[in-house]
């Protein structure tokens, strides 16, 4: 009879806990629900009382329109792919470059050092950007893709997490791979990077979503109309067409395939990558 009554507790609590987690998800998707739905409407059904939620006659006019106003979106699409590709790119390798240094090779100082850099963590980036923006005006980078990348090869979180991945990797395959004369050049590509490939994943999703969604240091940086990112060219689409709402609907609904297609393919190592981060030492 305990037993029984265990259970019947147990599959009330199960219950009450996945229609809790039902009714947050269908909440939260609402957004992204009304997103889709005024992105297919007209735009004379925009501003209808009462609202809705699911158009009378389905329109794709807006994404049409997307690519023949007098604003390059493709081009701005383009761009922040080419952009958030690269971020990605920079980040990941020298992240991973600083981390195997920080983990795999003794040499003095290397604790301070590390804490150092990972002091640079509580500096708010909106600190440095005056900084950065100075330096790049200086080596004259700005209005370029470089300026806009090149703060990218920092970046202190990437290089803990990825180090507190290789700290778990065992010493012995390294000293194998050391008595068969690779060097440390060989042994970072065929070694440490294959046994990283969760960490590494995981990083690449998190930084591309941060690049494709970046906005105010493009914002900054940029000042071309045929140079600015996915995430600008749809601010100016806000300004220009603020009330053209079923434009800025399928505008952002195209901005975000790009990060499910990222996503879609590095989700094997996601969730694994996520349980590795921080948890050894």
């Amino acid at each position: 009879m305990i037993h029984k009554e265990k259970r019947k507790k147990g599959s009330r609590s199960k219950t009450i806990f996945y229609l809790l987690t039902t009714i947050t998800s269908c909440f939260m998707l609402v957004p992204f629900f009304w997103m889709v739905v005024t992105s297919l409407k007209e735009r004379g059904a925009l501003m209808v009382i009462p609202i809705q939620w699911w158009p009378e006659k389905i329109s794709f006019k807006a994404y049409q329109e997307l690519f023949s106003i007098d604003f390059p979106f493709a081009r701005s699409i383009a761009n922040s792919l080419f952009v958030a590709g690269m971020v990605t790119f920079i980040t990941v390798m020298s992240a991973a470059m600083a981390a195997y240094v920080f983990a795999k090779i003794n040499f003095r100082g290397r604790e301070i050092l590390f804490s150092l850099y990972l002091a640079t963590m509580m500096i708010p980036s909106q600190v440095t950007m005056i900084p950065n923006y100075l330096v790049l005006k200086y080596l004259g980078l700005l209005n370029s893709f470089t300026g806009l990348m090149l703060p990218s090869i920092f970046n202190a979180f990437a290089t803990f997490m990825l180090r507190q991945n290789m700290k778990s990797i065992p010493d012995a395959y390294l000293e194998a791979a050391e008595l068969d004369g690779a060097s440390h050049i060989t042994i970072f590509f065929r070694i440490i990077l294959a046994l990283s490939k969760p960490a590494l994943a995981t990083l690449a999703v998190i930084t591309f979503m941060g690049a494709w969604n970046d906005y105010l240091w493009p914002l900054i940086i940029l000042t071309e109309r045929r140079k600015m990112t996915l995430p600008v060219g749809l601010s100016l689409l806000n300004g220009q067409y603020s009330s053209r709402y079923n434009l800025l609907m399928a505008g952002a609904l195209i901005s975000m395939i790009p990060i499910l297609i990222v996503y879609a393919f590095a989700h094997r190592y996601f969730e694994q990558g996520l349980s590795i981060g921080g948890i050894k030492r």
